[in-house]
């Protein structure tokens, strides 16, 4: 898989790149990630990125030229048209399914925008998706940029060395998770469920079916309702 980032603090992605199981992945070659300063792609001498905004109000907003002038070059030269995603918080709330489905595109171009936003016309002609990680605000694109990758790069094959934990995570059967332990048996008395230590692997599997609809409904109750949604016939 490969992504491209374009943002004006490319300094941020440095210490997340060299990390953990997405730095051992780009040191494998099975994942790549290039990080683009969209100001290398502005036309004046201050490499000015951001105006005030018409009709006035509070903030600057990004204005148009660097952005279309750097994803229109960054397409072309690389010779495949990459998938563009604006992270922004108008944008669809990502999950597991959207991940997949982003990580399934093979290349992607990610737009962290900063400031009070981009200049509409940026959105109309060069991005194919807005996308949110919550429903609030930060500064910038910067750190959602990074869970997307993040998230994506568990997708890929040889990223993650047990590709039995991908498919078990959270949310991918629409449930949460199972709680998990490790040794020691006892930790400050409480003790790990004996049905984990029986070796009855059936009597497992079913002991951990139940609590993950047990935290689901507990933790996360909402992703219940919206399963009951979808399979409610209309």
């Amino acid at each position: 898989m490969r992504v491209q980032v374009l943002t004006i603090f490319p300094e941020l992605f440095g210490p997340f790149l060299a990390t953990s199981l997405v730095g051992r992945a780009i040191e494998k070659g099975i994942l790549e990630v290039r990080v683009h300063d969209l100001r290398a792609f502005t036309e004046d001498r201050h490499r000015s990125v951001d105006d005030e905004p018409y009709g006035g109000g509070g903030g600057m907003v990004m204005t148009a030229q660097p952005w279309m002038s750097a994803v229109r070059a960054l397409s072309e030269t690389e010779g495949t048209k990459p998938w563009r995603v604006l992270l922004s918080p108008q944008g669809g709330r990502l999950d597991d399914a959207k991940v997949r489905e982003l990580a399934g595109r093979g290349d992607l171009l990610l737009m962290c925008g900063r400031y009070e936003g981009i200049d509409e016309r940026v959105r109309r002609s060069v991005v194919d998706e807005e996308v949110s990680i919550g429903d609030y605000v930060l500064s910038g694109g910067e750190l959602p940029a990074m869970v997307l990758i993040e998230a994506m790069s568990r997708q890929v094959p040889g990223v993650v060395q047990q590709a039995d934990s991908v498919a078990q995570d959270s949310f991918r059967s629409g449930l949460l998770d199972h709680p998990h332990y490790t040794r020691p048996p006892v930790v400050e008395g409480m003790a790990v469920p004996e049905v984990l230590l029986s070796g009855d692997h059936a009597a497992i599997r079913r002991w951990r079916e139940r609590e993950a609809l047990r935290a689901t409904r507990e933790k996360r109750p909402d992703l219940l309702a919206e399963d009951m949604k979808v399979a409610r016939p209309s």
